[in-house]
């Protein structure tokens, strides 16, 4: 998709003549240009005629749900536009959507209001005539409400732009999993087809030696063009570079990242999962390449976990070219001498470098799992930034996303014999109502790290999937928690019938 748009819907009637209905328009394309031009919103804004009557109205929404390039709909209705007209239009809709409650200029012309005024800028009125329909026919939405020009009013609807992008990632992302689940592992399990039907992503397995009958034909040449980047992008001790004693390492990881990446670009495949129990004839665990492929946006999980390689690729997506990154991630251990305790989170070998605070070291170490050679990998410790840990779990009658928000910091002390890409985080509220709201939550212990997405983005995904969100932030209890996670056990299995 190379240029992603929303398609700005004006909604009003017949009733107040052509006149009327040219100021109409006239208005709500300054207010669509409002938003066009303003940088917290990522895509482009596009203004359509206004909308009059139900059929008009049901051939927009068709035409947004066809369109490649459509990744959504605002809607506002500037006067009075009867709701019962946008009925099909809304049933039909298969696009986020976003209602904009706001009027044309922010100030009112107090000395001059008349009646021809109150009948043109009235959406106050109309806007509750459409939010009514909205939650008669439960339509998921977004409801942002205050004039375009406000820098608040903006950031919100490019949240939920950034959001729809990811909506749209997700409808055509198609996932390589190398191998199968580690073993005995009850948490990265879960049902592909409900995935499919529910997010959009397809998941598809391929034994690991397809993999490597791609990775045997990487030529010199390449390996030799990777290296000279390598070389140029991180920190490379002396043994590593050509002609030492380990450069073989740093060559092999070239020739996996080769053809790793040719698989997946061949394939149209933007994540993948990799498995250390399922290495077949791959001479090291993927450990530089898998960091790389993230840092160039692709998503990933870690022992076959598919569910959180496609969390990770959507949020890539929603996070876009914001600062921070978005990473693969795993709970390891805790410091629970500080005051505020601390988590300390990293995994074997994949932290994507996007959430790195300093230029990453390229390294080679034993690694004491996969029965393999001595894998390369990037080392680095996370830039401090606030964040959010995402995790999805398949519960067995719905999916669950559980977000923490979280504050990135540095160690407490340097970590000289650690010898992978980690992140220190203070999680909200508190570790321990933290950490007892996620085991009670039952979420995973593999996520997706970011400091780029927002709990309010995370809220737009999992309306337009389905799919449950239970949020741990600063307001959280114990009690508050345990409540809503009853409360939202009830609501999901009323809503999909079970």
């Amino acid at each position: 998709m190379t240029t992603p748009q929303i398609w700005f819907l004006t909604g009003s009637q017949d009733l107040y003549g052509p006149e009327t209905l040219q100021q109409v328009a006239e208005q709500s394309q300054r207010v669509a240009a409002t938003l066009d031009g303003a940088a917290a919103v990522p895509v482009e804004v596009v203004w359509k005629p206004v909308l009059k009557d139900s059929a008009a109205i049901r051939a927009a929404m068709g035409a947004a749900n066809e369109d490649a390039t459509c990744i959504g709909v605002v809607t506002w209705m500037h006067t009075f536009s009867p709701a019962k007209m946008w009925i099909a239009g809304l049933d039909a809709l298969r696009k986020p959507l976003l209602h904009l409650h706001t009027q044309a200029d922010a100030a009112l012309p107090w000395a001059t209001i008349d009646m021809d005024f109150m009948n043109l800028n009235q959406a106050a009125h109309g806007d509750r005539e459409f939010g009514f329909a909205l939650t008669r026919l439960k339509v998921p939405r977004t409801t942002v409400s205050g004039h375009a020009s406000n820098p608040a009013v903006q950031a919100r609807v490019g949240g939920w732009a950034r959001a729809a992008l990811g909506v749209a990632e997700a409808r055509t992302l198609k996932l390589a999993r190398f191998g199968d689940n580690m073993r005995n592992v009850a948490v990265t399990e879960g049902d592909k087809v409900e995935a499919e039907l529910r997010v959009g992503v397809s998941v598809n397995t391929y034994g690991v030696n397809d993999l490597v009958d791609v990775v045997a034909q990487v030529t010199d040449a390449q390996i030799d063009a990777l290296v000279a980047e390598y070389l140029d992008s991180y920190v490379v001790a002396e043994d590593l570079r050509p002609g030492g004693d380990r450069h073989d390492s740093v060559r092999e990881a070239a020739r996996i990242e080769a053809g790793l990446r040719a698989f997946l670009v061949d394939g149209g495949f933007r994540a993948f999962t990799s498995n250390f129990e399922d290495l077949g004839a791959l001479r090291q665990l993927p450990g530089l390449a898998v960091q790389r492929l993230m840092a160039d946006g692709y998503g990933f999980g870690g022992e076959g976990d598919w569910k959180t390689s496609a969390l990770l690729r959507i949020l890539k997506v929603v996070g876009g070219d914001r600062p921070g990154g978005t990473s693969f991630m795993e709970d390891y251990t805790y410091d629970l001498s500080a005051e505020t305790p601390k988590i300390l989170g990293a995994h074997m070998l994949e932290v994507c470098p996007s959430i790195a605070g300093e230029k990453p070291k390229l390294e080679v170490h034993p690694l004491s799992i996969g029965g393999r050679e001595d894998p390369a990998r990037l080392v680095f410790t996370a830039a401090s930034a606030p964040g959010v840990v995402v995790g999805w779990a398949d519960l067995g009658d719905r999916f669950r996303w559980v977000a923490n928000e979280i504050d990135v910091v540095q160690p407490t002390e340097a970590l000289p014999k650690l010898p992978v890409a980690h992140a220190v985080w203070e999680p909200k509220p508190d570790f321990a109502t933290s950490t007892e709201g996620w085991l009670t939550a039952g979420a995973p212990h593999h996520t997706v790290l970011s400091t780029q997405v927002t709990t309010d983005e995370l809220t737009v995904l999992a309306e337009a999937f389905s799919t449950e969100l239970v949020v741990i932030d600063e307001a959280t209890t114990r009690r508050g928690l345990a409540q809503e996670l009853r409360w939202s056990a009830a609501y999901h299995r009323l809503a999909n019938g079970v």
